[in-house]
Formats: structure tokens, C-alpha cells, sequence
């Protein structure tokens, strides 16, 4: 495996009490950002160009996938690349041969689970970003800032990547937290699955409306700080089981607080603000299998722990995945007991930024470390792996990257945890078996779901009593 060693630049310390410094940190940042413009080597959003001699592909604006998709069309066979077949694929008979680009995390996992596989196919690089975050994201440099005492995004121009040449693990984070992805994204009849017990054939199985609101991300632009550091907006509304049908949920994410959170209870005619919803918490319905900050590989703050950026390495991971999207297939051909089928996943090699999180002395949480794994094109997140206080591998999550042809990004909304511990996995986030696709909205005119006033209590109540 070939290992990229990260160094950080060293820094200019500037009195900002002084006039000429100031100018001197204005200059500075200045030259950087024209540097970053003009070619390093780098992409728009600041990943490599250059391929590799193992097979990573130079980078090049992503060419449009096949005309003629329309919402409502499988993304698969539109893709470009639709066609290619797996290189090898990977199981417990060969996993030493490729241990060195591999996570331990998909290591233990193909090692335990019985018949789990991942095939391989030729990478390729299908991210891209469109002008206007490109622009942005110049501005970024030496604009950008995190507050070091809980690792919250003070600022940045938006929608754009915050540190396109990240310094620290919480740099790396905050890109992947505000990659480009439209300004809001609608599921309907979304499944979330959680396999069966040991022994047992009743899986859960919950089907919900979703809508995500990203203040910061609308075309015209704007600053996090503008957008009162909101990371998202979340509305919920459970269809089945019938146990939670008619609950419904909104969540607002800020950057430096717990998100505020609101539970409407159909039986109770009530909605109650949720105490603690956050963190390693426990989310409702699935037995303890899926924690708040899991979601969508992570989700949530920051500030319990310490953020250390490791490098880069190229490695094995879910990508152009657009199996995972395909809403129309049968639940039951593609939900298999211990995984979802190898059929829907796809995996390429790719240069990934690896950040180690460690539970800072004096806080808490269920995983004392964490490593995660951050596509360099996308910065969408492509895995983590979670350990237990023994240093033991305790849970796998994937987030499965694809080309959006609505946004001219990618994304990783389907991702799949796996416990080890007690041999179930979680999906979610993906339309896999649903009947609908989601949907990806670069522009919020006339939809009430892209406005912050559809996500206060008021508003969960009245449209919960419809």
C-alpha cells in the first residue's frame, strides 16, 4: 500500500494588533489562494490530479454521465461506466493478499461474517465540483477557521470547501461536513433496516419520509456565519411499522451545540423537545443498534473528541456504488441475513484521508476511538471503523459514493454499519428497495421544505394533525 505521509505547512504568526501584519496576513493568504487557483497539481477542491501506477486515474473534469436521465430513471443505467466488469473480489480466502488496502475494519469483517465479499472494479474518478464551489473554496484559504476548544466551524464561504489543503483532523471533518451536495435532499418511503437477532428471522424494518434543508449550500452563496452556523435542517415522518406510525421528528444541527430536536407523539396529540438527543444516544426504534452520531457514517458535534489528521493512504472503498440507489429492486433479493447482497455494492481504489478520533480525558462516549476514512475528490465519507475499550474492532460503517447528476457532486447518503459485537447491521440513508429515488435540489424556489420555518414545533404539530 502506498502510504502519503502528511506534514503540515508551517504558519506565519501574525500580531493582528498590528496594521502592517494584518496587511502582511491579507498578502499571505492571498498568494496562497492564488497558488491553490493556479495549479499545484491540485483538483478544484483540492484533491491530487496526478493518478497513480496502481491504478488510480489521473483526474479530469468529470464528463456528463448518458443523456437523457430524468428523476424517476435508475441512475445505474446512466452511468458512463455502466458497463465494467469487477478486477477480483475480495472474501476470506484472498483478504491477506489485499489486507495492506484495506481499513481493519473491512478486514475483521470479511474474516467473521461468513460469506460476505467485495467486489472490485476499475477506479474511477467521477468527482468533480461545479464553478461557483470551486470559487468559494479559493476563498477559503486563509479564510476558513475552527474554534480549537470544541472543533466547530467558526466561518467559511459557502457552498465551497472549507480547507481544500486541511492542517488538522477537524479540517478534514468540516470538509466532509460541508462538501457540496445541493441545497437539500427529499426521500420518500425511505427504508431503514436493521438485520434480524441471531437466531432469529424478524428484521425491523421502518419506512419514513425524509427531508434535509443546508441552509449554507443555495447557488447564490453566502458565509457559514450568514447562515447562523447551521449544518442542517432534518424533518422525519414514520409511515410503518405501525408501532411508529404518524411520530414524526424535526432536528436543527448547529455547528456548537447539541441539535435541537422535537418529537411529535400521535397517541399524546403532543410535541415534546427531545433531552440529549445527541452524541452516542441511542436512536428510537432500533434496539440500541444505531446511535445518533452514526448516521451517515457521522453526524453531529464534534467536541468529545480529539481530531488527528494521519494522511493519506489508497485504499479499497465503496465507490460509484450506484447499486445501492436502485430503488426498484426486491427487498428480499437484495436484504440478505448478515449483509446487503455484493450485487449492490460496488469498490474501487481511491486516495482517501484517514483521521483518527480519540475521546478527549474527561468526556464520555460508547467508542473511545474512531478512525475515518474521507474520499479525496468527493470529501464525502466512505468509512469509519469504531473500537471498543479493549482496542477491539466493534463496529464497520460504509458510506457508498456516487456521481449526482443534479449536482455536479457526489454524495454518500447510502451508507451500512456493521456490529460486530452482535452480528447486525444497519441501512440507511438509501433508497435501495423503496420504490422512490431520492432527490437532489440544487435550487430551494417554491418548495416550503427548503425554508427554516418548516422545521420549528409549531409547524412538526400542525403538519402532524393533517
Amino acid at each position: 500500500m502506498k502510504t502519503i505521509t502528511y506534514k503540515p505547512r508551517s504558519k506565519i504568526e501574525i500580531d493582528s494588533k498590528s496594521g502592517l501584519n494584518t496587511l502582511l496576513a491579507a498578502f499571505f493568504a492571498l498568494v496562497t489562494s492564488s497558488a491553490f487557483a493556479q495549479g499545484t497539481g491540485l483538483t478544484p477542491s483540492g484533491a491530487e490530479q496526478a493518478g497513480t501506477a496502481s491504478g488510480i486515474p489521473d483526474w479530469s473534469a468529470p464528463q456528463p454521465m448518458t443523456p437523457g436521465w430524468t428523476y424517476g430513471q435508475l441512475r445505474k443505467d446512466f452511468f458512463q461506466f455502466k458497463s465494467d466488469a469487477p478486477l477480483y473480489s475480495i472474501d476470506a480466502t484472498n483478504v491477506d493478499k489485499y489486507s495492506g488496502q484495506l481499513n481493519p475494519g473491512q478486514i475483521a469483517l470479511i474474516k467473521s461474517v461468513k460469506g460476505y465479499s467485495m467486489p472490485v472494479y476499475p477506479s474511477r474518478r467521477t468527482c468533480g465540483v461545479p464553478d461557483f464551489v470551486a470559487n468559494n473554496t479559493k476563498k477559503n484559504v486563509g479564510f476558513a477557521k475552527i474554534k480549537t476548544e470544541d472543533n466547530s466551524l467558526v466561518d467559511a464561504y459557502t457552498p465551497g470547501i472549507p480547507f481544500p489543503d486541511p492542517k488538522t483532523g477537524a479540517e478534514a471533518m468540516w470538509n466532509a461536513k460541508m462538501r457540496y451536495r445541493g441545497i437539500g435532499q427529499e426521500q420518500y418511503a425511505a427504508i431503514t433496516s436493521v438485520s434480524p437477532r441471531k437466531g432469529s428471522s424478524d428484521w425491523i424494518k421502518v419506512t419514513a419520509d425524509q427531508y434535509t434543508y443546508l441552509p449554507w449550500a443555495a447557488k447564490s452563496g453566502t458565509t457559514f456565519a450568514e447562515a447562523g452556523r447551521v449544518e442542517n435542517y432534518i424533518y422525519f415522518n414514520y409511515i410503518s411499522p405501525a408501532a411508529m406510525a404518524g411520530q414524526a421528528a424535526t432536528f436543527t444541527g448547529a455547528a456548537d451545540k447539541p441539535a435541537e430536536a422535537f418529537y411529535y407523539f400521535p397517541g399524546q396529540r403532543r410535541t415534546r423537545r427531545m433531552p440529549a438527543y445527541s452524541y452516542d444516544a441511542p436512536q428510537i426504534g432500533y434496539e440500541s443498534q444505531y446511535n445518533i452520531d452514526e448516521s451517515y457514517v457521522f453526524a453531529g458535534l464534534m467536541d468529545r473528541f480529539d481530531w488527528k489528521l494521519v494522511g493519506k493512504k489508497e485504499m479499497i472503498v465503496p465507490y460509484n456504488a450506484l447499486g445501492m440507489y436502485d430503488f426498484k429492486s426486491k427487498y428480499e433479493d437484495v436484504m440478505q441475513p448478515d449483509f446487503v447482497a455484493a450485487s449492490q455494492r460496488r469498490y474501487e481504489l481511491h486516495r482517501v484521508w484517514v483521521v483518527e478520533a480519540t475521546v478527549k480525558q474527561g468526556m464520555r462516549h460508547s467508542a473511545p476511538k474512531r478512525t475515518y476514512y474521507i474520499d479525496e475528490d468527493s470529501w464525502a465519507l466512505v468509512g469509519a471503523v469504531d473500537y471498543d475499550a479493549q482496542g477491539a474492532v466493534s463496529k464497520v460503517r460504509e458510506g457508498h459514493v456516487i456521481p449526482v447528476y443534479e449536482t455536479g457532486t457526489c454524495d454518500s447518503l447510502a451508507f451500512i454499519q456493521y456490529s460486530l459485537s452482535s452480528g447486525r447491521y444497519v441501512m440507511d440513508g438509501s433508497p435501495l428497495a423503496s420504490g422512490k429515488d431520492i432527490k437532489w435540489s440544487v435550487d430551494g424556489t417554491g418548495n416550503p421544505h427548503f425554508k427554516p420555518g418548516f422545521y420549528n414545533p409549531e409547524n412538526l404539530r400542525a403538519m402532524s394533525e393533517r
